[in-house]
């Protein structure tokens, strides 16, 4: 379980493909606080440590998350939202975020707001957002200010803009998106979602 509060950006230092699976070496601050085993969600996606070693470790994405996520994308160099599972005993600052990614979304538009960024993302599935709801992009806990059929779009304050790769997200960049757990699970009792 996740919050949605980034700690920090990691980075791709490499990538192994071993079948159907590929293995990422991620550079972090925290790796020498990590256990193989931790859950981490890297832009929103929780991976397993598989191994550790000086101030890098390593997750494995199976089939299924590269089918659902950005993960496929990613190169070494690529810099990665990251967020260590949360703790029962302290404040819940942004969002529940479980780490699986529901499926992904393309930048549409990005409107420089003179003081922070407005980002329009468009999705293919019958999931729905609502103003002032919750959303979670690339594993950032966020509120959708405007919500449309299939798109939405999120606010990003310089803090977040800064301290998160929403830096370098581009018009056309495809995000991973994990819609709110609440929502989702009103949506499949009054049978919106067919799933």
């Amino acid at each position: 379980m996740f919050t949605g509060i980034i700690e920090q950006l990691g980075q791709i230092t490499a990538i192994e493909k071993e079948d159907e699976n590929i293995h990422f070496t991620v550079q972090s601050n925290f790796t020498n606080e990590l256990k193989v085993d931790q859950s981490v969600a890297h832009n929103g996606t929780c991976l397993t440590v598989v191994s550790i070693s000086d101030n890098e470790y390593v997750v494995t994405a199976i089939r299924e998350t590269l089918d659902k996520t950005n993960l496929g994308e990613w190169k070494v160099g690529t810099k990665v939202n990251l967020e260590r599972c949360m703790l029962m005993n302290g404040r819940l600052d942004g969002h529940i975020v479980q780490g699986h990614v529901d499926t992904t979304a393309i930048c549409t538009s990005i409107e420089d707001q003179d003081g922070s960024w407005k980002f329009t993302f468009q999705y293919e599935t019958d999931q729905v957002t609502v103003e002032k709801g919750s959303v979670t992009v690339n594993g950032v806990s966020l509120t959708v200010v405007d919500s449309k059929e299939k798109q939405f779009s999120v606010c990003i304050i310089p803090y977040t803009y800064e301290h998160t790769n929403f830096h370098q997200i581009n018009v056309g960049d495809k995000i991973n998106l994990e819609f709110d757990i609440i929502g989702k699970y009103v949506a499949k009792l009054i049978g919106m979602d067919r799933s």
